[in-house]
This record gives C-alpha cells, structure tokens and sequence, in this order.
C-alpha cells in the first residue's frame, strides 16, 4: 500500500504563487507547464518516496528532509518529508531561496 502525498498549507501556496507569477510573466502556456510538471514530480514521488536526495540542511531535525527537482524547472525544488502511512510535501521553492530558513 501506498503512502498518501499530503500537501502543506505552505507547498499550496508555493505551487499557486508560482503559477500566478508565471502566467502574468510569460502567459498560460508556461503556468499550465508549470502545474503538470508539478503533478508529475508529485506523482513520481508517491510511487517512490526515497528517489528525492537528502537535503543538506545544517538543524538536525530537519535532515530527513527530501527533496526533487521539477522536470523542465531545474532550479524550482520540492521539499517533502516520507513517512510510513503519509508524504507530506512542505514546500515547492526555488533552490537560491535561503532553504534552512524556511523550515
């Protein structure tokens, strides 16, 4: 059995923002791109939720933190953690943000 993926209140607002930001910047297209993407990445991680490297965060309690790239948006990361019965996606940033302080 599957772990369900859970999206935080925080991944939510990331994925949104973002897609706002791009469809005012360069149109639907690439919002809608945007969006399947992150579905695809989202959809890879359900089906193996180890494949996302480890990050490299300096506070200990945030070391099982994982994370994947975004195909087609190389510098756009999403962070989750994988437990047993659940996934829970914190958050889906750029990788130049100050990392450790958003956890």
């Amino acid at each position: 059995m599957r772990a369900k993926v859970w999206l935080s209140e925080a991944a939510a607002v990331d994925i949104v923002e973002q897609a706002d930001w791009y469809q005012h910047r360069s149109g639907e297209e690439l919002a809608m791109r945007w969006e399947s993407e992150v579905v695809s990445a989202l959809i890879r991680i359900e089906k193996n939720p180890r494949s996302g490297a480890k990050g490299s965060f300096r506070a200990k309690e945030l070391q099982d933190i994982r994370r994947m790239p975004i195909e087609g948006f190389p510098k756009h990361l999403i962070f989750y953690r994988a437990e047993e019965a659940a996934i829970i996606i914190l958050r889906v940033v750029h990788g130049a943000r100050d990392l450790d302080t958003l956890f």
